[in-house]
């Protein structure tokens, strides 16, 4: 049976289990592993939905790093992006020759990480990759790739494991999905 909760009217059901994200997380660690060997990357967390999975990212990686983040908007409380980014936090480190991962819960319509990419082009990094645990098929706003996915996944919308509906729900330990819209409005 489908474990299913009821939030604000609507209902989801669980769609990835915190073993199987636990479990993508130290694969996804054992490559940037690899490929970051006698480096120092900056890992640069968006807020804040990627909160939880670079926590749990970061204590699976083993070579030496720092952290810094970025706070931008592009939700609100809706379920679906406003379609504009506002920058409401910028680092506090410094970009220039550094290797950069950029570390984001969800990409959804790609405009938050296109705006990043933007920002952290100018800096002139030595090098700029981005890690997402969630990658919605069909993304048409990239023309860059994402180079760690964790999970590719529908166009659904998905709550939980730093994911929030209307800033809650984000301490959910497992990744639910939407199956029936009520008529109620977040909260």
């Amino acid at each position: 049976m489908t474990e299913l909760l009821r939030i604000n009217g609507d209902m989801f059901e669980l769609f990835i289990t915190e073993e199987q994200i636990r479990e993508r997380i130290k694969e996804l660690a054992a490559r940037i592993n690899a490929d970051y060997a006698g480096r120092v990357p900056i890992f640069i967390g968006v807020l804040n939905g990627s909160f939880i999975f670079l926590s749990d990212l970061i204590r699976e990686v083993t070579v030496d790093c720092e952290i810094d983040f970025f706070k931008l908007s592009s939700y609100g409380d809706a379920k679906i992006s406003s379609g504009q980014v506002t920058l409401l936090k910028d680092l506090n480190c410094q970009v220039f020759g550094r290797d950069i991962i950029v570390v984001e819960d969800i990409v959804d319509s790609g405009l938050s990480i296109a705006f990043i990419k933007k920002i952290i082009e100018k800096e002139n990094p030595k090098s700029l990759k981005f890690v997402s645990l969630l990658l919605k098929k069909g993304i048409p706003k990239l023309d860059f790739p994402v180079d760690y996915i964790g999970f590719e996944i529908p166009q659904d919308f998905v709550i939980g494991y730093g994911l929030d509906y209307a800033q809650k729900v984000r301490n959910l330990k497992s990744i639910y999905r939407l199956t029936v819209q009520g008529t109620a409005k977040p909260e």
